[in-house]
């Protein structure tokens, strides 16, 4: 896929005007805090689902038995090494421990694997992708609950990835085995497709609302030079892993492409809002995710195409 770098910023740029425009609506008052309890349980326990059982249904590729154990697997180990190579660079910074050493590793390991990849998987790769991706979140999910709650408090369970999103992929995966596209009601699966539709923009605005009130909390605690060293080891250390891994797994093609585009991805919001629960360096995480998501309008394009170039995708 001989893709400019111009053409994929083009394709990454959408992502980040619907994320301004949430930013904007929170800064305006139009999007309110109030409604974010509520529109966030509409988004993540029905819309994101039914996105889930929207593509799942309809990917071929998720009725191969290797490809549904193998991309978990893989996402699980990654994110394991990802944590360690952010541990260790958190113990070269010489950063007090526990915090905000802990924080920083947790921040920097962590890649945005929801809705920034996903409408940039969907555009360029198709169905069988996306399907494949959220599969690969599987084993993120698994990680993230065990070694990176674990990393970040002393402690964690990985029975809190059993969130209605992760049962929706279960699900998905189940009825795909058993071609339900071929058997369910065409109203019903047009249905799936039309809620699934709103998951993504509805998610990207509530984030941007996100982000606006964590500029506002910057205002009191800055760290310029710890913030510049997480967006490094987010955008510069561990990429390079995601594509080795791609490189030379024995994985199918779905897996190598979801593997280049989560190489390029910036860290994720979650370890803002984990971090205020587990009494972390909030100030730390704000930081480094602010930074890291602005940068990544240049720097995504930059790793697609870099990984697309070398493995040939």
């Amino acid at each position: 896929m001989n893709i400019t770098y111009s053409a994929l910023l083009a394709a990454v740029a959408p992502t980040f005007v619907v994320l301004a425009c949430g930013f904007a609506l929170r800064r305006l008052h139009g999007l309110r805090p109030e409604a974010d309890g509520s529109m966030f349980t509409v988004a993540v326990n029905f819309l994101y689902p039914c996105f889930i059982a929207d593509t799942v249904l309809n990917s071929t590729a998720l009725r191969d038995v290797r490809t549904v154990a193998v991309a978990p697997l893989v996402g699980f180990s990654l994110l394991l090494s990802c944590l360690a190579l952010a541990a260790l660079a958190a113990k070269v910074l010489r950063l007090k421990n526990p915090q905000p050493a802990r924080t920083f590793a947790f921040t920097a390991a962590i890649p945005n694997w929801g809705y920034l990849p996903l409408p940039l998987v969907q555009q360029l790769f198709g169905t069988n992708t996306t399907g494949v991706l959220f599969v690969h979140n599987i084993g993120l999910e698994l990680a993230l609950w065990s070694a990176g709650i674990w990393l970040l408090s002393g402690s964690g369970s990985w029975k809190k990835v059993l969130t209605v999103p992760f049962l929706a992929i279960l699900g998905a995966l189940a009825l795909n085995l058993a071609h339900a596209a071929d058997w369910l009601p065409r109203i019903a699966l047009d249905s799936l497709h039309l809620l699934g539709q709103a998951a993504i923009p509805l998610s990207l605005l509530l984030t941007g609302a996100l982000l606006a009130d964590a500029v506002v909390s910057l205002r009191d605690d800055r760290r310029p030079l710890t913030t510049v060293a997480g967006c490094l080891v987010r955008a510069a250390l561990l990429p390079p892993l995601f594509l080795a891994a791609a490189k030379w797994l024995p994985v199918s093609l779905d897996l190598k492409r979801v593997l280049a585009v989560q190489a390029a991805m910036p860290c994720a919001m979650v370890p803002v809002l984990l971090s205020r629960h587990y009494r972390g360096d909030t100030g730390i995480a704000v930081q480094i995710v602010l930074a890291s998501t602005a940068l990544g309008l240049l720097t995504i394009p930059l790793w697609l195409r870099i990984g697309f170039a070398w493995l040939g995708l």
